[in-house]
């Protein structure tokens, strides 16, 4: 009942008109009460409150055009609270850009803290991070490239003395994968920059210029980049270039002019809408105090080092360091003097008055007298030294030498799958060659913490990479993951120049095949500015600059490439710009110094080595069906843990990686054990014994297949018992030779072994001699027939495909299929009676009776005119091969001699054992051996020795003794005298 109480004064409050039904259920006083309250007429309505208010954001946009896309500016929607924000899109590429400046009016520091974040974060193309927390983690080498990309030509526009901290962010709000947002962030923190109440002198153009089939491309997508030979990030004011980034395929320096005069004439077409957009939205430019010493201060300053600071320069028997150290007790004395007169403005100032009487001291002497620190000329390369090999256990290492600036740079060859993946909203989802520039702080002598990613080390190694990436050969041929790592031991200019030296040898020296070297040079420039017009009057072109001529001078201008042309470039300016033409005129000093230094690298090293030697890694990728790579997915740790090799399985194929060559040999094996390759005639695969029958041994190889290995395959020399040569469990290399039409695989072990050395041929001293034969060994008799009365021939198909006449009186030849079949069949048949031993013949097919019949008939056809039917069975009957050879027909003055012999027959060798005494008669004369006759009509051997007993006639009689069976069960005997 309180709850009904309370919903009706919820409602009473709510002046909600109510009428309850009468009469209320409700007992007492109470119900009255409710009913009288529940009866009253409430008050008038109250007006409704007034909906929200809507808020009008005013916004500004303006469109251009660049090479046939639009692209448009925009403020005012976003990010108002910024001191100046613009969106700036390029067909479903948008991208924001805000600036923001500290609020102190103070600077804080004696430089300009720029600080520039670019950020691509994977929302913009509808993806979630893969990442452990799925947000996007610390920023990734391409955001920093970026980074520099817009702080390089925006730093230099700031007015001289303006110390305050500014903030410039970067969003990639949407992505198309179709534009590198890159260039369009470049002009949008321009266009903030303008709207923003930061002193700063611009706008600036940015744009993208490639090369199709020789005809250049303005702002190209990323699919016209992979086909492009050329990729130009220009940066410009109205007449003064300020930034160049290229990475090239051995561009000539003539097309890149052409291609850098395109791009400015179509860069600064960005400007005049940044123009019109700050008229119509930006702010005005607020009075922040600049750092700036006093003319008093500076000429004081300027008076007491000036003359003891050219005289440092002067001397070039000087090192970096006792320059430096030079420089600093000419500042500690001054610093001195000015403490003894107390001027407290001058000691502000002071480094900064110092570090400019310098700037002004050098570069007098450079454009009057041509007079560089060191002494060299303007044009003149330092003393160079190359060094390939330097240490032979790693994959490839190189030393490189210019002056006192020396990189140790070094080579890893990995799997495909070692690449770098890369998240990028943009670009290959991976990178297979990738170079990591390391600037440690003891290559100038100084002490500091090492920490993660620097944006200085990540630039100068991308630019490196760029530079070598241009003569690597393709994935195709060359499937490495290739990592250089390059490790300045010492810095005095140029060590990112120095890297693409020291990279490009020791890439040689890993044996990857590069095209050609590729080398890099530094070229500065030393101008003087005219004060009332602004323009260079004059100015001097420097080439292969020193630090202090690089922090000295006016620009660092890095060109890297081969003889026939550039790979890669970098500028970097400190003033407002400098004239193309300027840029244009130091390429052609810059192909010189490349040259010359590329004729010492290729006296160290001029061609790659053999992959193979040295420690350097074996690849071999391999192609599996479904089901193979299912099953080599299962063992792929095994593998990994038995042989030492890295296998890894992407896009159905299999990339084993190995350190040295067993280790290769020793995974190649194992896999084709464990999975299994396509069986190829001819090719040798290792098996182990499963099981062993008294015709041959069955073996488990490639992937669990099995073959039969017969008696006759296991040596060259005669085998009598199969588990006299192998045994269950032994592991073996084998031979594929074949497989039946019933798909039984044949292996064989003697085609892995040697051939016994030839004998003599001793068919020279028979009166009859019979062909000479090539082979080594000598034909043997199998499966001859018996003289019984009731044995009728018979014909049957051995292994070879090869027809030969069988006694049909003798045990009928059974096929085995494989192991499993032929225990089987012992089990069906019970066990076993001993029997005795028997000459026993191959397995071979056997037939129906009447399949047998057509057999014979069609093999009578087809045999040699020496056989016919009509003949007896003696005559009938082949002789075979002990080693598979063909058999020999027997001459008609043997056979006659055969036919007149009459033998004993009180001997069966049906029951014959080894060492066995019996006659036996001549039946023929080979050219390494006798075919003995026996007294029931059985047919053995003799092989001749070296040097033995030649002079035999056919039907002789011999006393000879059973020293063996041939694989086959023909006997072999031994003479007794």
């Amino acid at each position: 009942m309180s709850m009904a109480v309370a919903s009706l004064r919820l409602l009473a409050r709510g002046r909600h008109r109510i009428r309850l039904p009468a009469p209320l259920a409700v007992p007492g006083g109470r119900a009255a009460f409710l009913s009288g309250a529940a009866e009253e007429v409430p008050q008038a309505d109250a007006p409704p409150p007034p909906p929200p208010g809507r808020k009008v954001l005013e916004s500004f946009r303006d469109e251009f055009e660049v090479g046939g896309r639009v692209i448009s500016f925009e403020t005012g929607k976003m990010a108002r609270f910024a001191n100046g924000s613009v969106v700036i899109s390029m067909d479903d590429t948008h991208v924001l850009s805000t600036v923001a400046a500290a609020k102190s009016s103070e600077p804080v520091r004696d430089f300009l803290p720029l600080t520039v974040d670019y950020q691509e974060k994977q929302y913009a193309q509808g993806v979630i991070p893969t990442t452990y927390m799925r947000r996007e983690g610390a920023p990734k080498e391409r955001e920093l490239l970026c980074g520099r990309i817009i702080d390089r030509p925006i730093r230099p526009l700031f007015p001289s003395g303006f110390y305050h901290e500014v903030q410039i962010t970067v969003n990639v709000i949407s992505s198309d994968g179709k534009q590198d947002p890159d260039v369009m962030a470049a002009n949008a923190s321009s266009a903030a920059l303008m709207l923003s109440d930061i002193p700063w002198n611009g706008p600036i153009g940015v744009i993208r210029v490639g090369r199709i089939d020789g005809k250049f491309v303005l702002n190209p997508t990323v699919d016209e980049l992979g086909l492009s030979d050329l990729n130009l990030v220009y940066a410009c004011s109205r007449d003064k270039t300020l930034m160049i980034d290229v990475q090239a395929r051995e561009i000539t320096e003539r097309d890149l002019q052409a291609g850098m005069k395109l791009a400015h004439a179509e860069a600064i077409k960005c400007i005049d809408p940044q123009i019109r957009l700050a008229k119509r939205a930006g702010k005005l430019k607020k009075e922040y105090k600049i750092s700036l010493i006093s003319d008093k201060s500076y000429e004081k300053i300027r008076t007491l080092s000036e003359a003891p600071i050219e005289e440092v320069f002067t001397d070039s028997t000087y090192g970096k360091f006792e320059r430096g150290e030079a420089l600093e007790n000419i500042t500690q004395t001054v610093k001195a003097k000015l403490e003894e007169e107390c001027d407290e403005d001058s000691l502000k100032f002071l480094h900064k008055a110092v570090d400019t009487v310098r700037k002004q001291v050098i570069r007098k002497r450079i454009i009057e007298k041509g007079l560089r620190v060191d002494g060299r000329q303007l044009d003149q390369v330092r003393p160079l030294y190359c060094e390939s090999s330097t240490y032979p256990i790693l994959h490839g290492s190189a030393l490189f030498s210019r002056g006192d600036t020396q990189v140790l740079c070094t080579v890893t060859l990995g799997a495909p799958g070692d690449a770098q993946r890369l998240d990028s909203i943009v670009g290959p989802p991976t990178k297979r060659f990738m170079l990591h520039y390391s600037f440690p702080p003891f290559s100038i002598n100084e002490v500091a913490k090492r920490g993660g990613l620097n944006r200085r080390e990540v630039g100068h190694g991308t630019l490196a990479e760029k530079a070598l990436l241009a003569v690597l050969p393709p994935e195709s041929e060359f499937p490495y993951t290739v990592r250089v790592n390059s490790e300045v031991m010492a810095s005095d200019g140029s060590t990112s120049m120095a890297s693409i030296c020291g990279g490009s040898m020791a890439l040689m020296d890993a044996g990857i095949p590069v095209r050609e070297h590729v080398a890099g040079v530094s070229v500065g420039l030393v101008s003087e500015v005219d004060p009332t017009t602004g323009d260079i009057s004059s100015y001097r072109i420097l080439t292969d600059i020193l630090g202090l001529e690089d922090h000295l001078g006016d620009m660092d201008f890095k060109i890297a490439g081969t003889r026939k042309g550039i790979t890669a470039i970098q500028l970097d300016i400190k003033p407002a710009g400098i004239p193309l033409d300027i840029i244009c005129e130091s390429l052609e000093p810059a192909r010189k110094a490349r040259n010359q230094i590329l004729d010492h690298m290729d006296q160290e090293i001029s061609s790659a080595r053999a992959i193979n030697d040295g420690s350097s890694p074996r690849l071999a990728t391999l192609s599996f069906s479904s089901d193979s790579l299912r099953k080599l997915l299962f063992h792929r740790k095994k593998v990994e843990q038995e042989t030492g090799a890295r296998v890894s399985v992407s896009d159905g194929t299999v990339t084993i990686v190995a350190k040295t060559q067993p280790i290769m040999d020793k995974a190649l094996e194992k896999i084709e054990f464990l999975v299994g390759r396509e069986i190829e005639i001819g090719r040798a695969y290792k098996g182990v014994v499963s099981s062993i029958k008294e015709y041959g041994a069955f073996v488990e190889f490639n992937g669990g297949q099995h073959g039969l290995l017969h008696i006759s395959e296991l040596s060259h020399e005669p085998v009598s018992k199969v588990s006299d040569v192998v045994s269950v469990g032994q592991v073996l290399s084998l031979t594929c030779i074949g497989q039946d039409v019933r798909g039984n695989i044949k292996l064989s072990l003697k085609a892995t072994l040697p051939h016994p050395h030839k004998k003599k041929d001793l068919a020279s001293n028979h009166t009859d001699p019979l062909p000479s034969q090539e082979i080594v060994g000598w034909t043997a008799v199998e499966n001859m027939p018996s003289r019984g009365a009731d044995c009728e021939p018979s014909v049957s198909k051995d292994e070879d495909n090869m027809m030969e006449e069988t006694p049909e009186c003798s045990t009928p030849a059974v096929i085995i299929r494989s192991a499993a079949e032929c225990d089987a069949q012992e089990a069906a048949n019970g066990p076993t009676k001993k029997r005795p031993k028997m000459a026993k013949s191959s397995p071979k097919p056997s037939k129906p009776a009447s399949e047998r019949q057509e057999v014979k008939r069609t093999t009578a056809k087809k045999t040699s005119g020496a056989l016919n039917a009509k003949k007896n069975k003696k005559e009938k009957a082949e002789d075979s091969a002990s080693d598979g050879l063909e058999l020999d027909t027997v001459p008609e003055q043997n056979k006659s001699s055969v036919q007149n012999y009459s033998s004993p027959s009180n001997f069966r060798s049906g029951s014959m054992k080894l060492g066995d005494v019996v006659t036996a008669k001549v039946y023929q004369i080979r050219a390494y051996g006798l075919v003995l006759e026996l007294s029931d009509g059985v047919r053995g051997m003799h092989k001749f020795e070296e040097n033995g007993r030649n002079t035999f006639e056919v039907g002789q009689e011999l006393l000879v003794k059973c020293a063996s069976f041939n694989s086959k069960g023909i006997p072999v005997f031994s003479l007794l005298d």
